[in-house]
C-alpha cells in the first residue's frame, strides 16, 4: 500500500466543504487501552492448557471404558444373510496397526514438520533464536493438541453410539454359535413367537423362514468378548479414527505447504481477465468526487485493489501449487479411505455404518483444525496464538475474543467499557494533539470514508520530522489519509496513534 496520496487537487486555501479539526479538546479514555497487551505465559495460562490436555485424556478413557463394558443387543434373525459371513481372523488393519496409522504417525510428522519448517521464510535476519524456538514449539504444541481433539471426539462419540444401537455385525452367526436345538426358547419376535399365530402344517425350520427374531441369548460361544464385539458394528470406529486422524493430518499439511485451490482475494472486472490488461486503452477515467477530482472508494486498500486490476491480469493474482505436494497432502486421506474399506471385505462392517463413522471422523477433523489454526487460505500456515492471561480460564459475556485483556478494550472507544475504568498510572484522559493550519482537514459524510480526515504526516513534538512526505516525484505536497478515529495521542508524554474502525495507511 503507497505511503501517503498526494492531494494536488486539493485548494486547502479556499473555503471547502473540509472543516478544520477544533484546537484541542480532552476525552475520558483509560491509558491503558493503547498500552501493549501482556503476552506472557503465566502459571494461570499454562496451567489452562495443562487442563485442555486433563479434559481429553478423560475423554478418551471414558470412550475406552465404553469399548470395554457390554453394548446392548439387537434382537437378529438366524436366516438374516446380511449377518452370516464368516469370521475374518486376520484382520487387514488391526487394532494396533490403526493407533499406528492414526495417532503416532502424524504425531511425528507434525513434529518433523514444526521443526523443521516453522517459522519459514517469513522470519527476518536477525531473530533470536529463543523467539523461533518458541513458535516452532506453539506450532507443535497446537498441532498434538488438534490431533488429539479429532481423534479423541471421534472415539468417544463412536463408542457411545456402539454402546447404545448394539447393532450386529455382518459375521455376527459366526460369533454366535446359536443353540438350533432349543431354537423356541430365544425366540422374541416374529409369527414364531406365538405358535398359536402359526400354521399347523408348518415345522420350526419353516417358522424361522418367514421371519422370526431371536435374542442374543441363544449364542453358546465362550468368548464373551468376542461376542459383545459382534453387537458393535453402527458406527464404524476404524472409519471414524482414520478419518479423524489422518483428514486432520492432510489440513495440517496443506496449511503448512500453501496447498490449496487458487483464489483471488477481490472479483476483478472483464478487463483484468484478458490477456494483457495493462495494454488496453481505457475509454473513460474512473468515477470520481467530482468536486475534488479522486476517484470514490471506500477505503484506501479498495484504491490499491482498483489499481491493481487495471495493471495485472487476474490469472496472475495466483498459481497453482506443485503437484507433487498435492499428492504428499492427500496420501493421509488415502490411507483413511483404504483403512475405512478394510472393514467392509473384512466382513466387519456393513456400508451404511463405514459411512457413517468416516462422516464422525470427518467433522471431528475439520472442527479441530479450525478449532486451532487459521484458515488454510488466508492463514498462510499460521495456527492460533495462545489465550490471554485474563482469559485463560474464562472470558464472560460481552467478549468476542479470547486474545485480548481484560482491561484492555475489545472495541476501542467504547464508552460504557470505559466508564469509571482507570490505569494503573492513574491517567483518565487522552489529551489531542493540536492541529496546524491545512494540516489535519475533515472530509464530511458521503463519498466512501465516514467523518475521515487527512493530516499531514508530522511529528508533534519535533518540526523536524514533520516534514511532509513527498509522493509521486514532482508532487509538491502529500497527505496521509487516515480515518476520523485515527489520531495522534499523547500518554505520559509519548506519542502513539491510536485506530478506531477504519483502515489506516
Amino acid at each position: 500500500m503507497p505511503e501517503s496520496i498526494p492531494l494536488n487537487r486539493f485548494d486547502l486555501a479556499q473555503g471547502s466543504p473540509y472543516n478544520r479539526m477544533s484546537e484541542s479538546y480532552s476525552i475520558p479514555r483509560p491509558s491503558g487501552a493503547t498500552r501493549r497487551p501482556n503476552r506472557r505465559w503465566t502459571a494461570s495460562l499454562i496451567t489452562s492448557y495443562i487442563f485442555d490436555w486433563v479434559i481429553l485424556a478423560v475423554a478418551a478413557a471414558v470412550g475406552g471404558v465404553l469399548a470395554i463394558i457390554g453394548p446392548n443387543k439387537r434382537h437378529f434373525s438366524l436366516v438374516d444373510p446380511t449377518i452370516s459371513f464368516p469370521f475374518t481372523e486376520r484382520e487387514t488393519v488391526p487394532v494396533w496397526l490403526l493407533l499406528l496409522l492414526v495417532v503416532l504417525a502424524p504425531a511425528v510428522i507434525i513434529l518433523l514438520v514444526c521443526l523443521i519448517f516453522v517459522p519459514g521464510a517469513t522470519a527476518p535476519k536477525g531473530t533470536p533464536k529463543s523467539l523461533i524456538w518458541r513458535r516452532k514449539l506453539w506450532e507443535l504444541h497446537v498441532g498434538w493438541l488438534g490431533l488429539a481433539l479429532a481423534v479423541v471426539a471421534a472415539w468417544f462419540v463412536t463408542s457411545g453410539m456402539k454402546n447404545m444401537f448394539g447393532k450386529p455385525r455382518p459375521d455376527l452367526l459366526s460369533r454366535c454359535e446359536p443353540d438350533l436345538a432349543n431354537i423356541e426358547r430365544y425366540i422374541v419376535g416374529g409369527i414364531g413367537r406365538n405358535q398359536a399365530q402359526a400354521p399347523s402344517t408348518l415345522g420350526l425350520d419353516q417358522v424361522i423362514g418367514i421371519g422370526t427374531l431371536v435374542s442374543a441369548d441363544i449364542c453358546q460361544t465362550t468368548d464373551s468378548s468376542k461376542l459383545d464385539e459382534g453387537f458393535r458394528s453402527y458406527p464404524s470406529g476404524h472409519a471414524s479414527s482414520s478419518a479423524a486422524g489422518l483428514i486432520y493430518l492432510s489440513l495440517f499439511l496443506a496449511s503448512k505447504f500453501a496447498v490449496t485451490i487458487p483464489f483471488v482475494a477481490y472479483q476483478g472486472d472483464a478487463a483484468s481477465h484478458s490477456a494483457f490488461p495493462s495494454r488496453l486503452a481505457t475509454s473513460a477515467p474512473p468515477a470520481s468526487d467530482k468536486r475534488h477530482g479522486f476517484p470514490l472508494a471506500a477505503t484506501p486498500s479498495d484504491r490499491l485493489a482498483s489499481h491493481s486490476k487495471m495493471v495485472t491480469a487476474i490469472r496472475r493474482q495466483a498459481a497453482a501449487p506443485p503437484l507433487y505436494l498435492l499428492c504428499l497432502v492427500l496420501v493421509p486421506f488415502f490411507l483413511s479411505i483404504f483403512i475405512a474399506g478394510s472393514r467392509w471385505f473384512d466382513y466387519r462392517h456393513h456400508p451404511f455404518d463405514i459411512l457413517f463413522g468416516y462422516f464422525i471422523g470427518l467433522l471431528s477433523s475439520i472442527f479441530a483444525f479450525y478449532y486451532y489454526h487459521l484458515p488454510i487460505q488466508h492463514g498462510a500456515g499460521w495456527a492460533w496464538g495462545p489465550r490471554s492471561n485474563d482469559k485463560a480460564w474464562w472470558a464472560g459475556v460481552g467478549s468476542y475474543s479470547y486474545a485480548t485483556d481484560k482491561k484492555d478494550l475489545d472495541v476501542p472507544g467504547d464508552v460504557e467499557e470505559s466508564v469509571g475504568f482507570r490505569a494503573h498510572d492513574g491517567a483518565s484522559t487522552t489529551q489531542i494533539a493540536q492541529p496546524k493550519d491545512h494540516d489535519d482537514v475533515t472530509r464530511p459524510n458521503g463519498h466512501g470514508l465516514e467523518q475521515s480526515h487527512l493530516s499531514r504526516r508530522e511529528h508533534p513534538n519535533s518540526a523536524q520530522m514533520g516534514q511532509r512526505s513527498i509522493a509521486h516525484g514532482d508532487q509538491p505536497e502529500a497527505y496521509q489519509l487516515q480515518p476520523s478515529s485515527s489520531t495522534q495521542v499523547q500518554h505520559d508524554g509519548e506519542w502513539g496513534r491510536e485506530e478506531r474502525f477504519g483502515h489506516a495507511i
